[in-house]
């Protein structure tokens, strides 16, 4: 079984970095003509179907969403669950156009880094945390009125499957300077596609969806702890085998 998850999994990389080069090639050739709107489905959306069905079709990877129905008729701050690259993927799709804050390094990627830089991310220096903060406020406001979601990756890093970090307090900032909701983004993919591991694991995905999380009348903390409380729930019903200890900690990633 596992050396036919290796030749699945190689397949699959095989196809996603041809993918990437042509479509990335495409875009930056070509996605400069189209508004804006338009160029995120085109270089993005179109890009992250093929990789997704791929995925599907190789290594057998699915997913389940539950919470649709939570989701506001206007763009908001989305605060994504952040375990595998699978969630990068999926959510493109699930929410467009968006801006995700992403580190500005990542820009530099040869192809896929080019072409995203068309699509308006949010892209912060890491490095001076105080104008990474009010650069997130500023353009994430901007890209709010634009009609674009904001997404964000509160726990900062990729987490191990079911291991829930502190958040961050930028994603909540952000939603009470624009006066808009936060939304938190449950899933298990860990499960099935590692970070750090290539190797894919047939299976279905699960992701959970919050109800809004209002920022009226309340503080950034209080609404950062609200979508923390959430999340942690959320993962203990995702991964009811790897009860916590008492600082949240799980156990260390299933081997693929």
């Amino acid at each position: 079984m596992k050396l036919l998850a290796i030749l699945r999994s190689l397949l699959f990389t095989a196809g996603y970095v041809v993918t990437t080069v042509v479509w990335g090639t495409l875009g930056l050739l070509t996605g400069w003509l189209l508004p804006y709107r338009a160029r995120f489905v085109y270089i993005i959306v179109i890009w992250t179907r093929m990789v997704l069905a791929w995925l599907r079709l190789t290594c057998g990877v699915r997913h389940e969403i539950h919470g649709l129905e939570h989701l506001p008729a206007q763009p908001c701050v989305v605060l994504v669950r952040h375990e595998s690259t699978w969630e990068t993927l999926f959510l493109q799709v699930l929410f467009a156009p968006q801006a995700t804050v992403i580190k500005r390094e990542l820009l530099r990627i040869p192809f896929f880094g080019w072409a995203y830089s068309m699509l308006r991310p949010i892209a912060i220096d890491r490095s001076d945390a105080r104008g990474a903060l009010r650069s997130l406020i500023r353009v994430g406001k901007e890209r709010l009125d634009d009609g674009a979601w904001v997404l964000l990756f509160p726990e900062g890093t990729r987490m191990a499957p079911g291991e829930v970090g502190r958040f961050q307090r930028g994603g909540a900032a952000l939603a009470n300077a624009a006066g808009c909701p936060v939304v938190v983004i449950a899933h298990d993919a860990g499960r099935r596609w590692p970070a750090r591991h290539w190797i894919k694991t047939p299976g279905v995905i699960q992701v959970e969806i919050s109800p809004p999380i209002t920022t009226i009348d309340r503080s950034t903390g209080e609404v950062n702890a609200e979508a923390e409380s959430w999340l942690r729930d959320a993962m203990a019903r995702l991964y009811p085998e790897r009860a916590g200890d008492s600082d949240g900690k799980l156990l260390a990633p299933e081997e693929p």
